[in-house]
């Protein structure tokens, strides 16, 4: 059975950082591509980062030089570094992880909140 396991959200104010992980069990983060996503009150849930099963990392544009998506093959975990939070990057933050292009798995999900 695959599990996502989040955790590093919190209340941080604005210019702070965060640090998010997920701990995966059940299937190996170096076959996989994974990412976070993020759904704030009036969004609709979207893609932040990723990495690809191969190639380079993605990042959506308003979080570009701010955010950094990295993985441990070794601890089967992967990160969010989250720097220079603005309240805009409010949302609950979800972990996913895309097995053969078809398969998804998801974290419970993290609320990250920036505010003053």
């Amino acid at each position: 059975q695959v599990q996502l396991v989040e955790s590093g959200g919190g209340l941080v104010q604005p210019g702070g950082s965060l640090r998010l992980s997920c701990a995966a069990s059940g299937i190996a983060l170096s076959r996989v591509a994974v990412g976070w996503y993020r759904q704030g009150p009036r969004n609709q849930r979207e893609l932040v980062a990723a990495i690809p099963s191969s190639g380079r990392p993605y990042y959506v544009n308003s979080v570009k030089g701010r955010f950094t998506i990295s993985k441990d093959n070794a601890r089967n975990t992967f990160y969010l570094q989250m720097d220079s939070l603005k309240p805009e990057d409010t949302a609950v933050y979800y972990c996913e992880a895309e097995q053969n292009g078809a398969t998804r798995f998801w974290g419970q999900g993290t609320q990250v909140t920036v505010s003053s």
